[in-house]
């Protein structure tokens, strides 16, 4: 059931992608604030896809590079974790998750409702990544490399102490993560990487 204030707000549209049929209020987080600042109106084929209901369909989330740049922190959180899903295996929402910025207060509440939308659903939630001291890292964090790598496939080495920010997880190797290098996606061993 979607309320007067949500709808106005969307512009009786999905904030997602745009749709303006079969629209529901679904509820992102609890600490925005009220029901309309804690929701987003969306879609029933985005929402469908958030729970799990369908499978992730891709081409379908493209509407994100758009609906990230949302002055709505819902909708901003959102995005970040359909962009963290589908990141291992979209280049392009890797891309976009680069390209987003979330103030961090945001970003630490769409981090922690992530695995609400994304392990469970995905079968992914018993593989945890962990930087070389043992904290555990999520999609979206800014780590320090602990020593120079020889980037295979590449003609540089990322050294020491070069901040990579905005990891995405490969979500079937607790070992690996992927960030962006001298402006090259590269996979990156956690043993060699401190959290920021």
């Amino acid at each position: 059931m979607t309320t007067p204030e949500l709808s106005s707000r969307a512009g009786n549209a999905c904030e997602l992608c745009k749709a303006t049929h079969s629209l529901v209020a679904y509820r992102v987080c609890d600490a925005l604030g009220d029901d309309t600042a804690n929701s987003i109106l969306c879609c029933e084929t985005c929402e469908s896809q958030i729970t799990g209901g369908e499978p992730l369909n891709p081409d379908h989330w493209r509407c994100l590079n758009e609906s990230m740049w949302s002055t709505e922190p819902a909708v901003q959180i959102m995005a970040w974790r359909m962009l963290s899903r589908l990141a291992p295996d979209e280049a392009w929402a890797r891309d976009a998750l680069e390209k987003l910025y979330l103030e961090e207060d945001i970003l630490a509440l769409a981090q922690a409702g992530a695995s609400l939308n994304s392990g469970d659903v995905d079968g992914h939630s018993d593989v945890k990544h962990v930087d070389s001291n043992g904290n555990i890292l999520q999609a979206g964090d800014t780590v320090v490399l602990i020593k120079d790598l020889n980037v295979k496939g590449a003609s540089f080495v990322a050294k020491r102490g070069t901040a990579v920010r905005r990891i995405s997880l490969v979500p079937d190797n607790a070992e690996h993560i992927e960030g962006r290098v001298n402006d090259q996606q590269i996979v990156i061993l956690t043993k060699f990487v401190k959290k920021a």
